[in-house]
C-alpha cells in the first residue's frame, strides 16, 4: 500500500500529499508533522509522560493543574514528578525535603506500584496490538520496530505509532512521547525532544547534523564519569566525536570507543528484542534515622536479601555477584560488591556474603539508605555447581524452601528468622 511521503496529521491519521497549511486541511487540527523521511522510517521509542504522577491525575481530576510528587516521606526522594512541578526545578530522585523546599504546596502522593504495573501492563497491550516486536525498558517506556506492519494496519509506521499515541489517551487516560528514527539509539534521543504528548522525527538524511550540536552526554551508555573523562580530553560535543577516528577513540577509551565512533554519526546497529533479561535484581530501604551502628544496619539488610531472594526464586536465576549500595547522610552514593564461590538465590546466603562488606564501611560515618543486590544472573538449571550436592539439596536450601512454602499459604509474616525480630 502506498503513502504520500512526509505529512501526517496526529489527530485524524489523514496523509494528505500537501500540507500547504500548519493545520491539517481534514479536521484543522494544528498537530502536524511534515518530514522528508516520515512514512519510511520504523524504529520508535515511546515514553509514558510523567507516568506515574500522570495516573494520579487521571484517577483524581482535582489534581489536573496541581504539581504533584509521587514519593515517599521527608526523608524519602521523589520517584516521578509532574510538569507542573518540574517547572519549579523538581525532579526524580530529588530529596523530598528538598522538593517540598521548593514547591512547598506540591500534592505529595505515596506511589501505588500495583496501580502503576497495572497500567503499565496495559499500555504494553496495546504496543504489541502494534507489533509484536515490543522491548521494554521500563514499566512505562519501550522500543518498538514496526517493520513490514504496514498490509496489517493499512498504514505506515508513523500512522500507527499516531494511532497506538491515541489509544493509549483515549482508553488508558494517559499520554505518551514517540520518537521516529531508523535505529534504536536515535529512536530514544528523539523521544525526549518534544514532550508532553511530543511526536519527533530524526530522519538518516539529517541524523549527523542533527547529533553535532548536542552534548556527549546525549550518547546512550555515556555516564558522568565517562563523560567527566571526555570532557577533560576536550569532547563536550558530539560533534567533536566526529572529527577523531575509530582508532584512536578505541586507543583511548576501550572497547567503548567504538561504540562512541557509531552513535557519533548516527550508526547502532542493535536490534529491538522482545525478549529481555534483567541484569540484576535489587531492594534498597531509607532508614528512619541516619545511622552508623553495624547492627542496626544489619537488620535493615535482612528483609532487603529476603526479597532480593523471592524476586530471583520467582525467576528461576541465580546471581552469582553481590552489591551493597549504601547513601551517606549527605546523599553521597557508596557501592561495594564482591563474586560469590557459587551463585545463588537464598536470602540467608546473600545475608552472609553481604555482611563483610558492611563491616569494612559501618562504624564510621552515618547512612540514610542501604541497599542490597545480585547480579551477573544466570538461569538456575545452568549454573556450575563446585559441591557435591545440588543447590536444591543443602540443608540450608532445604530450610528456606519450607519457609517459603508456609509463607505461600499463610502469608509473608507467618514464619521468619529471629533477624527479622
Amino acid at each position: 500500500m502506498s503513502h504520500a511521503l512526509g505529512h501526517m496529521c496526529r489527530d485524524c491519521l489523514a496523509a494528505p500529499a500537501e500540507m500547504p497549511e500548519e493545520r491539517c486541511p481534514e479536521c484543522g487540527s494544528p498537530r502536524v508533522l511534515s518530514h522528508p523521511e516520515l512514512h519510511r522510517l520504523a524504529i520508535a521509542h515511546i515514553d509514558c509522560d510523567a507516568f506515574y504522577a500522570a495516573i494520579e491525575k487521571r484517577d483524581c481530576p482535582d489534581l489536573v493543574d496541581r504539581p504533584v510528587i509521587i514519593g515517599g516521606g521527608r526523608r524519602g526522594v521523589v520517584a516521578a514528578a509532574c510538569y507542573v512541578a518540574r517547572v519549579y526545578g523538581i525532579r526524580s530522585a530529588m530529596p523530598m525535603f528538598k522538593a517540598l523546599e521548593v514547591c512547598p504546596d506540591a500534592v505529595v502522593i505515596r506511589p501505588d506500584m500495583a496501580k502503576y504495573a497495572a497500567v503499565g501492563s496495559q499500555v504494553r497491550a496495546l504496543m504489541r496490538a502494534a507489533t509484536p516486536l515490543v522491548e521494554p525498558l521500563s514499566i512505562d517506556e519501550a522500543f518498538l520496530d514496526l517493520g513490514g506492519t504496514e498490509l496489517l494496519h493499512r498504514r505506515s509506521p508513523a500512522g500507527t505509532l499516531a494511532r497506538l499515541a491515541l489509544d493509549i489517551e483515549r482508553t488508558i487516560g494517559i499520554g505518551v512521547s514517540i520518537g521516529l528514527s531508523y535505529n534504536k539509539f536515535l529512536a530514544k534521543t528523539a523521544s525526549d525532544l518534544d514532550k508532553p504528548r511530543g511526536f519527533a522525527v530524526i530522519g538518516c538524511a539529517e541524523a549527523r547534523q542533527f547529533l553535532a550540536p548536542r552534548p556527549i552526554g546525549t550518547i546512550y551508555g555515556v555516564g558522568r564519569a565517562l563523560e567527566a573523562r571526555l570532557r577533560r580530553d576536550g569532547i563536550s560535543t558530539i560533534g567533536d566525536l566526529q572529527t577523531i577516528d575509530e582508532a584512536t577513540l578505541i586507543r583511548r577509551y576501550g572497547a567503548v570507543g567504538h561504540q562512541l565512533h557509531r552513535f557519533a554519526r548516527g550508526r547502532d546497529d542493535r536490534k529491538v528484542s522482545p525478549v529481555q533479561r534483567a541484569k540484576s535484581v535489587s531492594s534498597e530501604t531509607t532508614l528512619v534515622a541516619d545511622s552508623a551502628d553495624s547492627a542496626v544496619l544489619s537488620r535493615a539488610m535482612w528483609p532487603l536479601c529476603e526479597d532480593v531472594a523471592r524476586r530471583l526464586k520467582a525467576r528461576d536465576v541465580l546471581g552469582q555477584r553481590v552489591t551493597l549500595k549504601l547513601k551517606t547522610a549527605d546523599f553521597r552514593l557508596m557501592t561495594r560488591s564482591r563474586t560469590l564461590a557459587r551463585p545463588t538465590n537464598l536470602a540467608e546466603e546473600l545475608f552472609q556474603a553481604v555482611q563483610p562488606l558492611l563491616a569494612r564501611e559501618a562504624g564510621g560515618e552515618a547512612f540514610r539508605l542501604v541497599g542490597v543486590g545480585a547480579e551477573e544472573l544466570c538461569a538456575a538449571e545452568r549454573a556450575p555447581q563446585p559441591d557435591l550436592l545440588a543447590p536444591e539439596d543443602r540443608p540450608d536450601a532445604r530450610l528456606e524452601r519450607a519457609i517459603d512454602r508456609v509463607r505461600r499459604k499463610a502469608g509473608k509474616t507467618a514464619i521468619m528468622k529471629g533477624r527479622s525480630l
